[in-house]
């Protein structure tokens, strides 16, 4: 039986292995808009967060452990990170503009996925605040 007083109550961050750190902050700060936070402890390996509202995204700036590694074509069969945005269709447009491709999703849901320049897979799922 398991402990009943204890329960997974939040999503705290993901984190997200990528090898050239400049070119990872470029994507996720000029494409998708988000800034650094200035919370990230000192480490042992260079790196960058994020905060997107009470949680995280951090980029560990390390080796890639699946370099080579056949990913899925559509990110939605692979794992990969949900982002809830005010505007899928206006997230296209930026991905457009940049030469980023992306595919919808297959459900009908207002959503598309992408992937970083490390090959992360990312959803964007419309959910206006």
């Amino acid at each position: 039986m398991l402990n009943t007083k204890m329960k997974i109550h939040s999503l705290l961050h993901s984190s997200l292995v990528v090898e050239d750190l400049p070119r990872a902050r470029a994507f996720y700060e000029n494409v998708l808009g988000l800034a650094p936070s200035p919370g990230r402890p000192t480490m042992s390996f260079d790196g960058v967060w994020y905060e997107i509202g009470m949680q995280q995204i951090h980029l560990l700036c390390l080796p890639n452990p699946e370099k080579g590694l056949l990913r899925p074509e559509h990110g939605g069969r692979d794992r990969h990170v949900a982002l809830g945005v005010d505007s899928v269709e206006e997230l296209a447009k930026r991905l457009d503009s940049v030469g980023i491709p992306y595919a919808r999703s297959r459900s009908g849901r207002a959503a598309l996925f992408c992937r970083d320049p490390d090959d992360n897979a990312l959803e964007f799922v419309e959910a206006p605040l």
